[in-house]
């Protein structure tokens, strides 16, 4: 029969940051290993308050430390010695009265006696109050591990009361925790290798970071199958998950312990700690609740095995006033400036994939249609190169001429020598067929007959060359049983930086789901792949600045016309579209976030000026992307209205007014 649990404790005063607030929905966390001594309880309660202490004076909000920290993991047969129990629960006493004052939450491990059992147990403590009891259900009994030798299973221990240290509090395994910010779930070591780990179970019930006290030694690459463990499980229940384990001091009579700590969040491994230190460690770093939750209220199957009543909130909630530490939080985890771009550790085999899901896309479509001929604008930019690559590998893969791709340059009035230059000898390099298509006496026909004056450097001028090019592919598609290949990326789509039936419109957007920091990732890894005299193209393609070139160039030739001087720097946008996009944060979170990735790069002024420039544009020129042409989708964000992004036309842009991020 379970007794009644507690699920509404008397704990008040640990406040933390508060999501949504100052600190942005991030939780600073620590995995600690302690300086230890066999058996000594005292001594290790003491060296435990170190790290508590050192943690709360870094604004953590919880930190955890490893499986028995308390007594050792080591003690083996001193388990049974009652002296040994009584002095790690008077460790215990003492350990939570020292650390009544400090505003942190502690879970440590040692072993609990009730009904004449032992348990293997997880102490989650904080401000003079022991808060839960977590028994550790899987208990290794095989080669180096004799476990049930010494403890009972937590199994049938579902829920109920314990004495522990002078306190009565909750004691089973069906319990999670709940403070102001987040909720918490606690597994133990060997739980983690089971088919379905208790923190399976706790994420379904709601827990957003799951902790994992451990004593794991060590063996050869043990430690590359344990990491990949705890990422696994981090995505899985798409949590995030603080493993800490045993370290130096334990015993070495027959094992050793390295002392390895992770954090991780949904998958991707935020800090780790150095394996083998004889020091003390304090890993820290901060989990984005907020992304997490995104996540999941994505997934709707996240929560179909979820059991009503099976599980049981002990609540940590407080009152507590946000104090100056918490108006200046910092992260100390590492932003990605460019999250859509893959790190170096991984480029070949990324970018690969990348031109795999572009050459799959229109490979289909070019069979389907079962056109003659690609017709493609090359207009020796960044996008219609990408696209052009491509298409020739595309052409390479399927056994096609590689003459069946039609690319044509359509100098304007804006082509300068460089970028008309840059787009004939690449066609040539690449050995396509070459159509030139000087668009300027047709845009003067077309000024003369709307009535437009050549002189007037506006959107019409500008939209009448883009429109012109535009309908001289689809022209030439019909004339050679071709199929128009768009070369947009998906940073101009969020944008809405294209001419509505001008280059917004093709037969298949290839670029579709690339955006712009990932299409210049991919023309640098290409060039590597090429003969000299293409690489020689595409690095200065590279290095020329991005433009539509519908305005005129200056006195030297030069482009004047400069994309990023009118909309912003495309890493910025890139930034911005990915948070909006992927987890719907807010713009001030996104602020947050940017300030800190580019904080030797853009002032907070100035990435407020461009964010607000995003969201307007974004929501403004959503109408164009409610009938953008098919392409793949390539990373985890996508803008076609078939696909990932659903938005009405008319919708009012969220950007505050200034001064309010």
């Amino acid at each position: 029969m379970m007794e009644k649990p507690t699920t509404n404790s008397p704990f008040r005063g640990l406040g933390g940051h508060g999501l949504g607030g100052h600190s942005h929905g991030f939780v600073r966390v620590a995995a600690a290993v302690p300086e230890l001594r066999v058996a000594d309880c005292a001594f290790n309660a003491s060296k435990i308050k170190e790290l508590i202490v050192k943690a709360a004076a870094e604004g953590v909000e919880i930190v955890c430390f490893p499986e028995l920290s308390i007594t050792a993991y080591t003690c083996a047969d001193l388990f049974f010695q009652q002296q040994l129990l009584d002095d790690a629960e008077q460790a215990l006493a003492t350990l939570v009265d020292e650390t009544a004052e400090l505003n942190i939450l502690s879970i440590v491990g040692m072993p609990v006696r009730k009904n004449s059992q032992l348990f293997n147990a997880a102490v989650v403590f904080g401000r003079g109050e022991i808060l839960g009891v977590i028994p550790k259900i899987n208990l290794p009994n095989n080669n180096e591990f004799y476990e049930k030798r010494w403890f009972a299973t937590g199994y049938f221990v579902t829920a109920g009361y314990i004495q522990l240290a002078g306190q009565e509090t909750n004691f089973g395994t069906n319990y999670y925790f709940r403070t102001n910010n987040y909720t918490f779930g606690i597994e133990v070591c060997e739980d983690l290798w089971m088919p379905i780990p208790p923190s399976s179970h706790l994420a379904i019930q709601g827990a957003e970071i799951l902790f994992n006290l451990s004593a794991s030694n060590e063996l050869i690459a043990k430690h590359i199958y344990r990491q990949q463990l705890v990422e696994q499980q981090s995505a899985r229940c798409i949590a995030g998950y603080v493993y800490t384990s045993a370290g130096h001091g334990e015993s070495t009579t027959d094992l050793v312990f390295s002392g390895n700590t992770l954090i991780v969040e949904n998958g991707k491994v935020l800090t780790k700690g150095e394996r083998f230190s004889f020091e003390p460690q304090l890993t820290i770093s901060e989990i984005d609740i907020e992304r997490l939750r995104a996540d999941r209220m994505r997934n709707n199957n996240f929560f179909n095995e979820r059991e009503e009543d099976a599980y049981f909130e002990i609540d940590c909630t407080c009152d507590s006033n946000l104090t100056a530490e918490d108006r200046d939080f910092r992260l100390t985890r590492k932003v990605d400036q460019h999250p859509f771009v893959p790190p170096m550790s991984v480029r070949d085999e990324s970018c690969g994939e990348i031109f795999s899901i572009q050459v799959g896309g229109i490979a289909k479509r070019w069979q389907h249609t079962q056109s003659e001929h690609l017709i493609i604008g090359i207009s020796g930019g960044l996008d219609s190169t990408l696209a052009l690559l491509v298409c020739v590998k595309t052409a390479d893969k399927l056994g096609y001429d590689r003459k069946r791709i039609i690319g044509v340059t359509m100098p304007g009035f804006g082509t300068t020598d460089r970028t008309y230059n840059n787009a004939v000898e690449l066609m040539k390099a690449l050995g396509i067929s070459i159509r030139e298509i000087n668009i300027k006496e047709a845009c003067l026909l077309h000024f003369r007959d709307i009535g437009h004056d050549p002189e007037v450097h506006d959107v019409t001028y500008e939209n009448v060359q883009a429109r012109e090019r535009t309908q001289i592919l689809m022209d030439l598609a019909n004339k050679h049983n071709g199929l128009v290949v768009g070369t947009g990326d998906l940073s101009e789509s969020a944008l809405g930086w294209s001419t509505y039936n001008g280059d917004h419109m093709s037969m298949y957007g290839v670029n579709s789901g690339v955006p712009k920091t990932l299409v210049r990732y991919l023309v640098g890894w290409a060039a590597h792949q090429l003969e000299e005299q293409s690489e020689k193209i595409l690095t200065d393609i590279l290095d020329t600045p991005v433009s539509p070139e519908l305005l005129p160039f200056d006195e030297n030739g030069e482009i004047a016309q400069k994309t990023e001087d009118i909309v912003g720097p495309y890493e910025l946008h890139d930034f911005f579209l990915y948070y909006f996009v992927r987890f719907g944060f807010t713009p001030e979170k996104i602020h947050f976030l940017a300030v800190t990735a580019f904080e030797e790069k853009y002032t907070g002024e100035v990435i407020e000026k461009w964010l607000k420039v995003f969201l307007k544009r974004f929501y403004q020129q959503q109408f164009k992307r409610s009938c953008i042409p098919d392409g793949p989708k390539v990373g985890s964000i996508n803008l076609s209205p078939r696909g990932d992004w659903r938005m009405p036309s008319d919708a009012v842009a969220p950007y505050p007014p200034k001064g309010e991020f």
